[in-house]
C-alpha cells in the first residue's frame, strides 16, 4: 500500500492520480490519495475516473475540512448493473 499526497496539485490530480496507478501500483495493490475537496466536484470525478481506468474504489472518506482520501485497488472493479423497468414496474 502506497500512499500518494495530490493536494498541491489542486483540482488537476486526476492525470497524476491514474498515471501513479498506471506505473507506481501493482496489481492487486491498493493505494491512498488524498486530495483537496474543493466544491466537492472532485469526490465524484475521482470515483468516475478511478471506474473508467478499470481500477476498483475501495474507500472514499473526508479526512479533515478541507481535504478528502480515497483507497484505490488495483484490480478490476465490479461491472455497475443497471435495470431497466417499465412504467408499470416490470423489468
Amino acid at each position: 500500500m502506497k500512499r500518494y499526497d495530490l493536494r498541491p496539485l489542486k483540482d488537476n490530480f486526476y492525470d497524476r492520480m491514474l498515471e501513479l496507478m498506471d506505473k507506481d501500483i501493482v496489481e492487486g495493490e491498493n493505494a491512498i490519495f488524498l486530495f483537496e475537496i474543493g466544491d466537492f466536484s472532485a469526490i465524484q470525478k475521482s470515483s468516475d475516473a478511478i471506474y473508467e481506468a478499470g481500477y476498483t474504489m475501495m474507500n472514499s472518506l473526508k479526512f479533515n475540512e478541507v481535504d478528502w482520501t480515497i483507497v484505490v485497488k488495483k484490480t478490476k472493479p465490479e461491472q455497475k448493473v443497471i435495470e431497466v423497468v417499465d412504467e408499470e414496474g416490470e423489468k
